[in-house]
């Protein structure tokens, strides 16, 4: 609790109409959960002004509102004018809870590519050592082993802020972000103190938000650069020295830098390889020493993913071989490349791949172990850059079968996303699905024993955005499983 004149005199530019003399334990930018004893932050939004619920949460008991205007409210309430209120709740939220992003270690997990792979890995490999962690992305929010599902990869920035001092409060000593080029861009990462940022790749992606590569790019680098200038502190950026954009990345923060890389010569290296569907092993070459590595993740990609991991833990202080000895017994990443029930006579995969990089090397990861064909379904999103669409149609058809679909439509129309895939087809063995779960059914319907189907573009993401951005249930790994069982039997309720 701090008192909302101790709050405010961080801040030199704001009119105050009214007293600042109340306790404050909360700030919010939710007008929904805005009470006494809490200051409501309105912002202007692309779609909604939260200025115009001012009145409601003081009508709730909220008796200090940060606006970027004076509005007409009735009621017991301060008003706090200032230009920029998002910015104003970053400086708010860090200061009530004493600043949580100092109090562990905080490592931030950016590029187009892998960062919810490389996320999750490194808070399993705290959890295996025995060690408190918190994750924060795509897949929700877990301190430990506890899960929540979010919105966003990177929330606004008081609700992130809370979620970081909520992982202070349960003792986690390290936590994980995913830190999406909209989540920079945006601000939501004001008051964030990374200690290890990571980079995994740059491909075409976000250009409906970012206008260009170059806008991408720079918003990635914001991570970096964010890093600082004050070398007294022990900071570190973690780069894929197989991409392009590493170079530039290397040029924007003074810390110390570690480059990881496959094709290219880097400072940690992975030789040796052996894959598998069960895993891969490979050798980490490293500037002290080659140390083998055993990991349950599929794919060449995830060997980069894995390598990116190790690095971040081992760069705050834990000895090398204590994190690969744990490395072996990680849990699966929901979602990216997860082989659904071993039992079925078909290799059923669920992947998160989302552009035409990432399809590719998701392909390149399964085919060298496909049996019999390899059946391929992808969709692409609504009201996104549809000039990579037929890309991701051209790479779709390295399969022997594709089913183009829909992912999260929104108000675009489903036939129209379908057929800017169809647009990259190279041969004709593909149909097009307007509704998703059909196309999975039909995968299912047309797969024989020896077949892999994967099913790509959602991972375990659990809605289908659809018209006026109304959320509607939907699970690719349960609709194929469903349908897997219903043909092939076995599934939890075989006997």
């Amino acid at each position: 609790m701090l008192d909302a004149k101790t709050l405010f005199d961080k801040i030199k530019v704001k009119q105050v109409i009214g007293s600042l003399e109340q306790d404050i334990v909360d700030i919010t930018t939710d007008s929904r959960t805005a009470t006494a004893q809490s200051i409501f932050v309105a912002s202007e939004g692309y779609t909604v002004d939260s200025h115009k619920f001012c009145q409601d949460v003081v009508d709730a008991g909220c008796e200090i509102v940060v606006v970027n205007r004076q509005l007409t409210l009735t009621g017991n309430v301060t008003q706090v004018i200032v230009p920029d209120t998002l910015r104003v709740a970053s400086i708010l939220v860090n200061l009530l809870f004493n600043y949580p992003s100092q109090q562990l270690i905080t490592y931030g997990v950016t590029g187009t590519n892998g960062k919810t792979s490389v996320a999750t890995m490194i808070h399993h490999i705290y959890r295996n050592l025995n060690k408190g962690s918190a994750y924060l992305g795509t897949n929700g929010f877990q301190i430990n082993e506890e899960k929540t599902k979010g919105a966003n990869t990177t929330p606004e920035t008081v609700v992130l802020t809370k979620k970081i001092n909520e992982a202070v409060q349960q003792q986690a000593e390290a936590m994980t972000l995913e830190v999406s080029s909209h989540g920079l861009a945006l601000g939501r990462l004001r008051g964030v103190e990374f200690d290890v940022a990571i980079f995994t790749n740059l491909t075409q992606d976000h250009l409906d938000f970012h206008g260009t590569m170059e806008a991408y790019g720079h918003a990635k680098s914001l991570l970096f650069s964010q890093l600082g200038e004050d070398l007294a502190k022990e900071k570190y950026a973690i780069v894929n020295n197989d991409d392009d954009f590493a170079e530039y990345l290397t040029s924007v923060t003074p810390f110390e830098v570690f480059t990881y890389g496959i094709d290219r010569e880097a400072q940690f290296t992975a030789i040796n390889i052996n894959e598998t569907l069960q895993g891969v092993t490979f050798d980490l070459a490293t500037p002290f020493g080659v140390y083998p590595v055993k990991s349950p993740y599929v794919g060449k990609f995830n060997i980069s993913n894995i390598m990116a991991a190790i690095i971040a833990v081992w760069s705050k202080g834990i000895p090398l071989t204590e994190v690969i000895d744990v490395v072996e017994y990680l849990e699966p990443v929901d979602g990216r490349l997860e082989v659904l029930d071993p039992e079925l006579p078909i290799d059923l995969i669920i992947d998160y791949a989302h552009t035409a990089d990432g399809m590719d090397k998701l392909i390149d990861a399964v085919k060298p172990f496909a049996q019999q064909r390899l059946i391929f379904l992808c969709g692409m999103a609504g009201e996104r850059d549809l000039t990579k669409t037929p890309e991701m149609g051209r790479v779709a058809c390295r399969a022997d079968y594709v089913i183009f679909t829909p992912d999260n439509p929104a108000n675009d129309d489903p036939k129209m996303l379908t057929s800017e895939l169809a647009k990259g087809a190279t041969h004709n063995n593909y149909v097009e699905f307007t509704d998703r779960a059909e196309g999975i059914k039909h995968a299912i319907e047309i797969a024989q024993p020896g077949d892999t189907v994967v099913l790509a573009s959602k991972g375990r993401e659990p809605y289908q955005i659809m018209p006026g951005h109304v959320k509607v249930p939907h699970r690719d790994d349960l609709i194929g499983l469903d349908a897997a069982y219903a043909k092939f039997g076995g599934g939890p309720h075989a006997d």
